[in-house]
């Protein structure tokens, strides 16, 4: 049997990358909550590598109350600390902090647009962006739509959310489908 060819995860096929790879990346995603962990889990992620935050994605969700932006919001300077002696998410002051501000940015928005998934598929046109692209290392690290994102939510008031940031959150959220004509998931959402 010939083996499964991907864009990423290829190392290791029972991986937890080469899992997300196959049954998540790219996947158009349109749940408020899950377009939020997304968002805080993509955050997480500025200056690591994804793996990590894979491994540390049930400890995010518990830490940070099932991603709920509302419970999230509604927690205290001192139940933010705790979270840095954590072991089980990535300790980092700042992108912990990050979490309840972008959660209160989060709730703004949808209450102005009805919901954070009209508003973040608003910037593709409401559909997936399908490109084809030949080898991975031709994949962007941000575009035009990503540049409008990032400047649109930093204003709102949301940090850890750079252009590279969001283009990599576009990527996981299916708003853009970046796999590879030779990747085996080329063809979903198609």
């Amino acid at each position: 049997m010939e083996a499964k060819k991907r864009c990423f995860g290829n190392e290791q096929s029972k991986s937890l990358l080469a899992e997300y790879h196959d049954n998540e990346w790219g996947v158009p995603v349109h749940n408020d909550r899950v377009l939020f962990e997304m968002l805080i889990l993509e955050g997480a992620q500025a200056g690591l590598n994804w793996e990590m935050v894979l491994k540390k994605r049930e400890g995010y969700r518990k830490a940070f109350r099932g991603f709920s932006p509302q419970l999230i919001f509604k927690m205290t300077d001192t139940e933010i600390e705790a979270l840095r002696k954590d072991k089980n998410i990535i300790r980092n002051r700042l992108k912990i902090y990050s979490a309840r501000k972008n959660a209160g940015v989060f709730l703004e928005i949808q209450k102005e647009f009805g919901s954070f998934d009209k508003y973040v598929w608003d910037f593709v046109g409401g559909k997936p962006i399908l490109n084809s692209w030949k080898k991975f290392d031709d994949v962007p690290v941000t575009t035009s739509q990503s540049d409008a994102l990032s400047k649109d939510l930093k204003n709102r008031g949301m940090t850890f959310v750079g252009s590279t940031i969001i283009y990599a959150y576009m990527q996981a959220v299916g708003m853009v489908n970046d796999h590879v004509v030779s990747c085996s998931c080329y063809n979903k959402g198609r």
